[in-house]
């Protein structure tokens, strides 16, 4: 990839980014490859404003979200410190150019999983996993048109991703059926949507095991301590309203944001 194209689409994420200006196509950048390169050149620039990255997300973990975010394959990106919000937290609309609300699972990792020529697969990356725990990803449509601007330019920008709010972190998991959860999203206690954990290409470990092979394949790693959000299991929740958002996973609990 040419390093001028590169460096010019990493600065008009930045720029975009911080001034909460609606990000077009960006030219010539035409591939999956191409749009992780301009993420990471990006994201080590944001790290001035945001903070260090301390954990991932995953978008497109089914193929309904594929086709309605008009991307070929799920998507990964990185999430910033200044991201992190505690259980109950609260956050302006304002903040957002169009704020959505996910329902996820997120694991803590116990281990490395550095860059390798073999594959990952599930036990493996299962190994390596410390705590599960329900998460909500606050996502922001900060795009001219995300359907139409394409998977390599929604990848530079982290694929929607605005920040997390993690719940309790549950370390005793091995023994939970990981693909029949049921999960359900709440507005002011009424309940929006729920569906199943097997919605997180079918086995949430499948969705880590993915991610870990699609860094891997990018020279990346995912590292013990951070944390990756999973994907959502329900649509995703475009908040039109003042409200509380509460997300409730079986056997792992709940969390919950109020958004001002």
């Amino acid at each position: 990839m040419d390093q001028a194209i590169l460096a010019a689409a990493a600065d008009r994420v930045v720029a975009c980014r911080l001034a909460k200006r609606p990000l077009p196509r960006l030219a010539g950048i035409a591939t999956l490859e191409d749009g992780y390169a301009v993420q990471q050149r990006a994201n080590a620039a944001l790290e001035r404003d945001l903070g260090p990255r301390v954990g991932h997300k995953i978008g497109g973990t089914t193929a309904p979200m594929r086709a309605y975010i008009n991307v070929p394959e799920p998507v990964g990106g990185e999430v910033f410190q200044t991201q992190l919000h505690p259980d109950g937290a609260s956050v302006r609309r304002t903040d957002f150019v169009r704020l959505g609300i996910e329902t996820e699972i997120a694991v803590r990792l116990g281990r490395d999983l550095p860059p390798r020529a073999e594959p990952y697969d599930r036990a493996e990356v299962g190994q390596a996993v410390a705590a599960l725990m329900p998460s909500i990803e606050l996502v922001d449509d900060r795009y001219q048109d995300f359907v139409a601007i394409g998977g390599p330019t929604l990848i530079a920008d982290n694929a929607f991703d605005a920040g997390c709010v993690l719940g309790p972190e549950r370390t005793d998991w091995q023994g939970l059926d990981l693909a029949a959860l049921t999960a359900r999203t709440r507005l002011d206690g009424t309940v929006l949507a729920h569906g199943l954990s097997d919605q997180l290409l079918g086995h949430p470990l499948d969705a880590l095991t993915w991610l870990a092979n699609r860094r891997s394949r990018l020279g990346l790693g995912l590292a013990a301590g951070s944390f990756v959000s999973l994907g959502t299991i329900t649509p995703v929740q475009w908040v039109a309203a003042p409200g509380t958002f509460r997300i409730e996973v079986e056997a792992l609990g709940a969390v919950s944001v109020r958004v001002e």
